[in-house]
C-alpha cells in the first residue's frame, strides 16, 4: 500500500516519526518519505541514521524545516504527497499546561492547518495520532488532543467530491518514547528512591513498534471519519517502579493537576458509535452503516487502564526496560 508512493510526517524526527520511517524503509520501497518538522539539529542527526539524496542519490528521504503552524509552507509540503501521518504536537502536560495558547497554536490550529493544506495539496490520505488524553480530558494536552480528533474526524466534510480520508490513531503511553517515565526512573535510581504519584495509578502501554505497526494497519483499513483503538495491556505504575528498581524505596508525592488515576481511550459516551474487533475498536463507525464488520459495543461500556483484561507483570516490564536499555545505553548504572 505504501510502494511508490509520497509519504509525509509532520513531526517526524520524534520518536514515532523515526521508527516510522526506519519501518517503512525495511518493508516497502515508497517513492519518498518526507520528513516535516522544525528542529533542524534533529533532522541533522536523523539524517545520519537515514541518509537523504544529498548524500544517497538512491535513498527516499527528504527533509523539510517546517511547522505546522504554518499553512502555507504544509501547502508547499505536501505538493504531490499521497499519504500524510500527522505526528507533530506539544506534548508534555506540564508544558502545555503552563503555555496554553501555545499548545493551542501547534494542536488545534496545527490540525486545521494540516487538513486545509492536504484538501488544497490532493493528498488521498490523512491519519493523524492522538492519545488517551484525548478522552474525557482534564488537562489542556487532552483537550487540544480532543480537539484535533474531531478537526480530523469530520474534515471530510471540508473536501467536497474531492476523494480524501482522514482518520486518527489514539493509543496509551509510549514505552521508553521522549518524556516516558522510564528514563526518569532510570535517572532517579542512584538516589535510591522513586517518586510517585499516586500507589493507585494504571496506564495504558504500547511499545514504539507496535504503535507503528498500527499505524500502518490503520491506513490500509482507513475508510475516512473514524478513531481506531488498540487493545493494548495495562501497567500499575508501582510495578513499573518494581521492575526498574527494586531496590529503591517508592515516595508518593500525591497527584498533580491535570493527572488522572486511570486512563481512558474508549468513553461510556462514545461506547454508543464504536465497534469491537479481536484486537481494536473502531469510534464514529455509524456513517459507514457497519461496513467495518464488527461488534456493536453495549451502552455502558468503557476501556479504561484499570477495567483492562491484558496486564503486564513486573517481569515483562523488566523484559522491556532492559531491551530499552540496550537501544539507550546511557540509562545504564
Amino acid at each position: 500500500m505504501l510502494n511508490d508512493k509520497n509519504i509525509l510526517v509532520t513531526g517526524g524526527t520524534g520518536s514515532f516519526g523515526q521508527k516510522f520511517c526506519e519501518t517503512v524503509l525495511k518493508e516497502y520501497a515508497p517513492k519518498k518519505i518526507i520528513v516535516y518538522s522544525r528542529d533542524e539539529l534533529k533532522q541533522y542527526e536523523m539524517k545520519q541514521r537515514f541518509p537523504d539524496n544529498t548524500s544517497d542519490k538512491k535513498s527516499p528521504m527528504r527533509y523539510l524545516i517546517g511547522d505546522v503552524r504554518e499553512e502555507n509552507r504544509l501547502l508547499h509540503a505536501f505538493n504531490g504527497v499521497d499519504i500524510v501521518v500527522h505526528a507533530a504536537a506539544l506534548k508534555q502536560v506540564p508544558s502545555c499546561e503552563y503555555n496554553p495558547m501555545e499548545a493551542v497554536k501547534t494542536n488545534v490550529i496545527g490540525a486545521m492547518n494540516v487538513v486545509t493544506a492536504a484538501i488544497n495539496a490532493g493528498v488521498k490520505k490523512v491519519i493523524a495520532l492522538s492519545t488517551d488524553k484525548a478522552a474525557s480530558p482534564i488537562n489542556l494536552y487532552g483537550a487540544t488532543k480532543l480537539c484535533s480528533d474531531k478537526i480530523f474526524t469530520a474534515a471530510r466534510a471540508y473536501a467536497g467530491p474531492q476523494e480524501i480520508d482522514f482518520s486518527v490513531v489514539r493509543y496509551g503511553n509510549v514505552f521508553g518514547s521522549r518524556g516516558s517515565v522510564i528514563p526518569f526512573f532510570l535517572k532517579e535510581r542512584p538516589k535510591r528512591v522513586l517518586p510517585i504519584t499516586d500507589e493507585r495509578m494504571t496506564r495504558f502501554w504500547i511499545t514504539l513498534r507496535e504503535g507503528v505497526d498500527f499505524v500502518l494497519a490503520c491506513i490500509k483499513r482507513m475508510k475516512g471519519g473514524e478513531v481506531f483503538v488498540p487493545k493494548i495491556p495495562s501497567m500499575k505504575i508501582t510495578d513499573l517502579a518494581k521492575a526498574v528498581a527494586p531496590e529503591c524505596k517508592l515516595r508518593f508525592t500525591g497527584i498533580r493537576s491535570g493527572e488522572k488515576i486511570h486512563e481512558v481511550m474508549v468513553g461510556r459516551d462514545d461506547a454508543r458509535t464504536t465497534l469491537e474487533f479481536d484486537d481494536y475498536f473502531v469510534i464514529g463507525w455509524a456513517g459507514h452503516n457497519n461496513s467495518f464488520q464488527g461488534r456493536p459495543c453495549p451502552l455502558d461500556f468503557e476501556y479504561r487502564s484499570d477495567n483492562n483484561d491484558q496486564w503486564l507483570t513486573i517481569e515483562q516490564l523488566r523484559k522491556y526496560i532492559e531491551e530499552f536499555l540496550v537501544d539507550h545505553p546511557e540509562y545504564a548504572q
